[in-house]
C-alpha cells in the first residue's frame, strides 16, 4: 500500500484523546488496505473514529484522502484486478468510488461510484466460471478540490470487465456538496484488463469480438489544478500510457495539450505523481516493463525526467536517467521513477527504483544533488534499517528539510524500511 497521512486542525465536536494528554488539536487521517479510514489524535495517537468506506473484500484506499472544509474526500480502489487471473474466481464486481466523510464523526456525507450500475453476469470463462461486469475504474490517487468551481476531481483506472464504460481512464469532476458527476473526460477507451490477460492462457479476459484487450493504462497520479501564466486554470495529470495531459476545467475537461514522455506500460509510463511550478509541468518516467529505450525517440527512457511548458505542452528540457546506483544487477535495480516527484522553487526532487534520491534544476534539468540510499543506516530509535528501491509517495519538503522513505518491495522493487531526513548544510 502507498497511502499517506493528511493532517488538519480538530473540527468542532470532534472528541479529544482518551488519555490525560491534552493533545495538540490536530487530527491525522489515513486509509488502509481494507478500505477503512481512521482519524487519530496527532499528538497521542488515540483513535477518534474509524469507518469502512467499501464492503467489497478487495477494496482498499491507496491515495491519500483530501481534507477540505470539514470534509474528508477518500478515493477507493481495489486489488480485484489481480484476482481476475484465477480461472475459478468470478471476476469481477468491484466499482471504484469517491467517498466524502464528515471529519467530526466519520459520518458518510456522500459516496459516488465511477460505474453507475452493479455488475451482472455477462457470461462464463473457459473454465465455466461466471464472469461479471461492468467492473473496475478504481481511484488510485488523491482527489483534488477545486474551490472556485465547487467540484472535486478524481483520476480513474482501467476497467476489469466489460461492457466498457465512459468513466475509466478518465478525469471525473464530482460536485463538492452532493457527489453528483459534473463531467467526465476519458482519454483511453476500451481499456478492459485483468492480470494474466497479456498471455494466451489468461482467465476472465474480455472478448476480442466485443471490446478487445486493453493496454492497462490507468491514471495512477493525482490531478493537479494549476494556473497558467496568463491566468487560465488547467488540470495536469500523467498517465501510465506515458502521456502527460492538460485539461480545461472550464470546458468539461477538454484536452488542451498532450505530451508523450514514455512508451507506456503496466508499470509506467507516468506512475504515482507528476508536479508543476509556475511555468512548467514535470513528468518522470517509470516504464519498468519492456526495453529501456525507444528506437524512434531516445528521450523516451525509463527513468527520464521531462519538463514541459504549461502554456503549450512543448518540451522545455529532458534529463536522461543517470547510471543506476545499485549497479544494474537483479530485480528492481533500474533507473525507473515510479515514485511521485516533488518540486520547490528551483529544484525537482525524484526517488528512483535504483535507490537514488536526486535534485534537478527546474531551469535546465542539470543534476544538482544525489544520494545513494542502498545501504544500512543507523536509526534514531535503534531499529535495523536499510534503503533500497524508492516508490509510491514522493519526497516531502517542509521546514528546510527533505523527507523520503527508501525500500519498496512491491511492483518490481527491492524491499527496505528506512525514513530519511535531509537538511541544508550551514
Amino acid at each position: 500500500m502507498r497511502t499517506a497521512i493528511v493532517i488538519g486542525p480538530r473540527t468542532t465536536g470532534e472528541r479529544g484523546p482518551r488519555s490525560d494528554q491534552a493533545g495538540t488539536g490536530i487530527t491525522a487521517y489515513f486509509g488502509d488496505g481494507r478500505a477503512n479510514v481512521y482519524a487519530l489524535d496527532a499528538a497521542s495517537g488515540d483513535l477518534l473514529w474509524s469507518r469502512n468506506v467499501d464492503e467489497h473484500p478487495s477494496a482498499h484506499v491507496t491515495g491519500t484522502p483530501t481534507l477540505y472544509n470539514n470534509r474528508l474526500f477518500v478515493p477507493v480502489a481495489s486489488g480485484e484486478e489481480g484476482q481476475g487471473g484465477n480461472p475459478r474466481y468470478e471476476c469481477c464486481t468491484f466499482r471504484g468510488s469517491l467517498v466524502a466523510l464528515d471529519t467530526t464523526t466519520g459520518t458518510l456525507a456522500w459516496k459516488s461510484y465511477t460505474i453507475s450500475a452493479d455488475a451482472k453476469p455477462i457470461g462464463k470463462n473457459a473454465s465455466g466460471t461466471t464472469r461479471w461486469g461492468p467492473s473496475g475504474a478504481g481511484i488510485w490517487s488523491s482527489p483534488t478540490v477545486d474551490v472556485k468551481r465547487r467540484v472535486v476531481y478524481a483520476a480513474t483506472g482501467n476497467m476489469y470487465t466489460e461492457p466498457q464504460q465512459g468513466t475509466s481512464d478518465a478525469i471525473v469532476a464530482f460536485d463538492l456538496e452532493t457527489g453528483a458527476t459534473r463531467w467526465v473526460q476519458q482519454v483511453t477507451p476500451k481499456d478492459v484488463f485483468v492480470v494474466g490477460c497479456n498471455n494466451p492462457n489468461g482467465a476472465n479476459c474480455p472478448s476480442a469480438s466485443e471490446v478487445g484487450l486493453g493496454p492497462d493504462f490507468d491514471f495512477g497520479s493525482a490531478p493537479i489544478l494549476t494556473t497558467l501564466p496568463n491566468g487560465k486554470d488547467v488540470i495536469v495529470d500523467g498517465q501510465k500510457s506515458g502521456v502527460g495531459w492538460a485539461f480545461d476545467p472550464d470546458n468539461r475537461g477538454a484536452v488542451l495539450w498532450q505530451y508523450k514522455a514514455g512508451k507506456g506500460s503496466a508499470l509506467g509510463g507516468l506512475e504515482f505523481g507528476s508536479a508543476v511550478d509556475a511555468d512548467q509541468a514535470f513528468f518522470a518516467v517509470s516504464d519498468t516493463i519492456g526495453p529501456p529505450t525507444m528506437q524512434f525517440d531516445p528521450t523516451l527512457q525509463a527513468g527520464g525526467l521531462h519538463a514541459v511548458r504549461l502554456a503549450t505542452g512543448e518540451r522545455a528540457w529532458f534529463a536522461p536517467p543517470p547510471p543506476p546506483k545499485c549497479g544494474a544487477v537483479g530485480r528492481g535495480c533500474n533507473a525507473a521513477i515510479l515514485a511521485a516527484i516533488t518540486v520547490i522553487p528551483g529544484v525537482v526532487f525524484t526517488g528512483s527504483n535504483d535507490g537514488g534520491v536526486r535534485g534537478y534544476s527546474t531551469k535546465d534539468g542539470t543534476l544538482l544533488w544525489e544520494f545513494d540510499t542502498n545501504r544500512e543506516f543507523e536509526t534514531v530509535n535503534g531499529a535495523p534499517a536499510k534503503g533500497a528501491s524508492i516508490s509510491g509517495p514522493g519526497p516531502i519538503v517542509a521546514g528546510g528539510m527533505v523527507y523520503i522513505n527508501s525500500g519498496y518491495g512491491a511492483l518490481g522493487g527491492r524491499p527496505g524500511n528506512v525514513l530519511l531526513a535531509f537538511g541544508v548544510d550551514r
